[in-house]
C-alpha cells in the first residue's frame, strides 16, 4: 500500500495509487461476487421517477434513493436485507482514513459499478446521524478499474468546483470542513483500468459511519 497523499483541499485528501495491482485484483473479484450474490447489483430509482446510472449495492445498511434514508431492508427494490459489511473491508477503509490524517469506523458501504458510460450527478451525501455530520467525520472512496472524472465543488452547488483524476487503486478521503462538499463523477475514461482486473468499468466502494 502506498501512503503518498494529495491534499485537494482542507479536508480533502487523495491517496494515489494506494492499493497494489495485486490488491486491486483481490478486490475487483470481492466486488463481483458481492455484486452478483444474494441481494446484489441492481439500478436505483430517485424521487424523480429516473433511474441513476450505476448498478448498486449496499453492504450494512441498504440506502434507499427514494427517502434518502438508511434501511434494514431494500424496501425500495426488492425486500431483501442487505448483506454485513465485511470486517476486513470496513478495516481497510479505516486505515485509509487514518492513512490520510482522519478517523473512521464505517457501518455502510455503497459498492456501485460504472459501465463505460455511468456517471454520477453532483450531490451532497448528508443521510447520515447528525452527529456524524456536525463531527465531520469522513467519507472513505475506493476505486477501481476506469479512471473516473471525479468532480468535487464546495458547500453550495455553484461554487467552483475541482476535478480529480481517480485511477485504478486511489483512495479519496474527504471529511471535516470537507465534509458536505458536493461531489459527484463526470464521466469515465473508458480502456484505462489494468488489463488485470478484467474490468469493464469501474467499481466504487464508499464507505460511511452514521447510518441512521
Amino acid at each position: 500500500m502506498s501512503t503518498h497523499r494529495i491534499e485537494v483541499c482542507p479536508g480533502a485528501v487523495h491517496l494515489p495509487g494506494y492499493l497494489s495491482l495485486d490488491e486491486q485484483c483481490v478486490l475487483a473479484t470481492r466486488c463481483l461476487a458481492i455484486g452478483t450474490g444474494p441481494a446484489g447489483w441492481y439500478v436505483p430509482t430517485v424521487r424523480g421517477g429516473g433511474k441513476m446510472r450505476v448498478h448498486m449495492v449496499c453492504l450494512g445498511s441498504h440506502w434507499n434513493a427514494r427517502t434518502y434514508r438508511y434501511e434494514a431492508t431494500r424496501r425500495d427494490y426488492d425486500g431483501l436485507p442487505p448483506a454485513p459489511l465485511p470486517a476486513d473491508l470496513a478495516a481497510l477503509a479505516s486505515k485509509m482514513a487514518t492513512d490520510a490524517g482522519m478517523c473512521l469506523s464505517p457501518d455502510v458501504c455503497i459498492l456501485n459499478h460504472y459501465g463505460p458510460d455511468g456517471k454520477m450527478g453532483l450531490h451532497q451525501d448528508k443521510d447520515e446521524h447528525p452527529d456524524t455530520l456536525d463531527a465531520g467525520v469522513p467519507i472513505v472512496s475506493v476505486s477501481i478499474g476506469d479512471t473516473a472524472k471525479f468532480i468535487l465543488g464546495g458547500l453550495a452547488r455553484k461554487e467552483p468546483k475541482t476535478m480529480v483524476l481517480l485511477a485504478s487503486g486511489d483512495g479519496f478521503v474527504f471529511g471535516g470542513q470537507s465534509r458536505l462538499r458536493y461531489h459527484g463523477v463526470a464521466a469515465l475514461l473508458p480502456g484505462t483500468g489494468p488489463p488485470e482486473l478484467e474490468l469493464n468499468g469501474r467499481y466504487n466502494l464508499t464507505f460511511r459511519q452514521g447510518a441512521v
